[in-house]
């Protein structure tokens, strides 16, 4: 199948720390060069790009002289901390030589969560795209924790897709790209060049490798295929120690997950989907589940059974049956003490148990995003 590149003006570059880092664990200012070199080369051909990058942790290895990542979290911290500033440092003396700017920014999940936050991140890196100026981005992994991680750079970068409109995706990594069965132990594995749909049979790939220096397997890196597919984006998987992959991607190389099959689902009911956490749960019944799954309808609060957690009006919440399968997310008109007040009730009789009745449903067909189906 061809690669539909002709659409692609955007792209968003992820590199692991394996691609920038030698076999000691050490940032290579060698692998930085070529990396540069090949986003040049995109730019000078008319492209835009975004740098998402990981290697802080390893920088800090080889600013401290350690043979080994540490264990406990904030020794890692500790070292991201001290990495970030030194691999900015090579990334800004890099990219001199080819005559470019570069940019740090430094993120967690609240930054997507949050809709007014999210919309000054995506002001900030439009700027720099109209300054000409590569944003290069990292997980604030000095401060995160697991309430605001994102988790890995795979993820995070799937997530800068929607937020600039790019058209590709390119995770840089240590391996070829997907293969039917672990290649490093099964002789008979084959790579797939082209994923047209994302399916049972593609995701049953998916194995638990990770690298000894990212925190990425292929499981997150088909879960980002899936985020960002859902867009009508496309991406792929190269691997950074062939030569000139990220450039080959527009051609043949890697495995290229096709986005044209996609749903083109649109910014907010991504948003919901993908880019925010849930604040708690609502269960509903039999009857409810089905109408939800099959209809798209909103969620009444005589359809619920139980409510966990505690949560404000206007936040995200999981949708799920009576044998805790998620089917849906949302966004709620209710905070979860109100909504525990009128479950099991129906809608005219909110304003009687609440004093208030601002609205019949509890999450809005348009504001809900039904997850059975994918």
């Amino acid at each position: 199948m061809k690669r539909r590149i002709e659409e692609v003006k955007k792209i968003v570059i992820k590199v692991g720390s394996s691609s920038l880092c030698d076999k000691d664990g050490k940032i290579n200012k060698e692998k930085i060069l070529m990396l540069t070199w090949q986003i040049a080369k995109l730019k000078r051909e008319g492209y835009i790009v975004v740098l998402v990058s990981s290697g802080a942790i390893a920088a800090g290895m080889g600013a401290l002289g350690l043979d080994s990542k540490p264990k406990t979290l904030p020794e890692k911290q500790a070292l991201a901390a001290i990495g970030q500033a030194r691999l900015m440092e090579i990334y800004e003396e890099i990219f001199q030589v080819f005559n470019m700017k570069c940019s740090q920014i430094l993120l967690n999940h609240d930054d997507f969560d949050d809709r007014h936050r999210l919309m000054n991140l995506n002001h900030t890196i439009n700027a720099l795209l109209n300054y000409d100026v590569v944003p290069i981005i990292n997980e604030n992994d000095a401060l995160a924790v697991d309430e605001i991680k994102v988790g890995d750079n795979d993820t995070l970068a799937s997530l800068i897709v929607p937020l600039v409109e790019a058209q590709l995706l390119i995770l840089v990594s240590d391996i070829d790209g997907l293969y039917t069965g672990n290649p490093h132990t099964d002789p008979d594995a084959v790579l797939i060049h082209y994923v047209d749909k994302i399916d049972d049979t593609i995701l049953s790939y998916a194995g638990d490798a990770v690298s000894g220096l990212g925190t990425g397997g292929m499981a997150t890196k088909l879960k980002a295929a899936q985020m960002v597919n859902a867009l009508g984006s496309h991406m792929c998987i190269v691997n950074g120690q062939k030569e000139n992959s990220i450039l080959k991607a527009l051609d043949n190389e890697g495995t290229w997950f096709n986005g044209a099959s996609g749903t083109n689902m649109n910014a907010r009911r991504h948003w919901i989907a993908y880019r925010t956490k849930p604040r708690g749960t609502i269960i509903v019944d039999a009857g409810c589940r089905k109408a939800i799954v099959d209809k798209h309808v909103s969620l009444l609060p005589t359809g619920i059974k139980d409510v966990e957690g505690r949560f404000l009006e206007g936040q995200v919440v999981d949708i799920k049956d009576e044998e805790f399968n998620t089917i849906a997310k949302g966004v709620v008109n209710y905070a979860s003490d109100e909504i525990r007040l009128i479950k099991g009730h129906q809608s005219s009789e909110i304003d009687e148990i609440l004093h208030r009745h601002d609205y019949d449903e509890v999450v809005h067909a348009n504001n809900m995003v039904v997850l059975e189906e994918r």
